[in-house]
């Protein structure tokens, strides 16, 4: 694997696009029409996870088992269908090209369907600013679990990086890697709950992290 700068890890999801209220309201959907109801404010607090997880995380295994698969599946339909009101968070290109300036590598790492982060891709007019992106069909297992991140770093041959996301999801996987990570509150969890999920710093917004872009420290990974 061929040595690159320092990469920078980059969730799309909450972070770029305003997607998470979307998302809970699709997911409570998809449970209803299974007869299974989990209160809204569960479901977003498990935002940041891929379907693959959120599933038995907040309905539990029996229901995972008896109806994941088709729980997931009506939850792309109802995602797909709020596609179009989906925007991007304000500052998220500039944020791509602040990256991009200040030499890092930029690698995109979702948790989202391939489809979806297509027309994410479009709304923040991400273009060839992003040397790779990867998402859920890239891997097995989506965040918490590491592997979007390090498939990310070896799409781009990096061996150190920093992770940025809207969750703690985001800064659990980012720990199990062995590389830091960076949250802005977008994501609507707590500066508490990040720093504790690994999260070195907390940023207000989009526009408040590329202000200090710089500071930036992508690391060598340790897991």
């Amino acid at each position: 694997m061929t040595d690159t700068p320092g990469a920078v890890v980059l969730d799309v999801d909450g972070t770029l696009v305003d997607t998470n209220y979307h998302h809970a309201l699709a997911w409570y959907r998809a449970f209803r029409r299974y007869d299974v109801t989990v209160p809204v404010y569960a479901i977003h607090r498990a935002l940041g996870m891929g379907g693959d997880q959120l599933v038995a995380a907040v309905a539990g295994d029996d229901v995972e088992a008896r109806h994941g698969d088709d729980i997931r599946a009506a939850w792309v339909e109802g995602a797909d269908a709020m596609l179009d009101e989906i925007s991007a968070l304000p500052g998220a290109h500039a944020l791509l090209e602040a990256i991009r300036d200040a030499g890092f590598v930029l690698v995109m790492a979702s948790s989202g369907k391939p489809h979806h982060v297509e027309r994410y891709a479009e709304l923040i007019e991400a273009g060839d600013i992003p040397e790779a992106w990867v998402s859920s069909g890239d891997v097995e297992q989506t965040k918490p679990a590491p592997d979007l991140m390090a498939v990310a770093m070896e799409r781009v041959g990096a061996t150190a990086a920093v992770a940025i996301g809207d969750s703690i999801w985001d800064c659990q996987a980012a720990g199990r890697l062995g590389i830091p990570s960076v949250a802005v509150r977008t994501g609507g969890f707590a500066d508490e709950e990040l720093r504790e999920a690994g999260a070195t710093a907390i940023y207000s917004s989009v526009e408040e992290l590329t202000a200090d872009v710089a500071s930036l420290k992508p690391q060598e990974r340790s897991g």
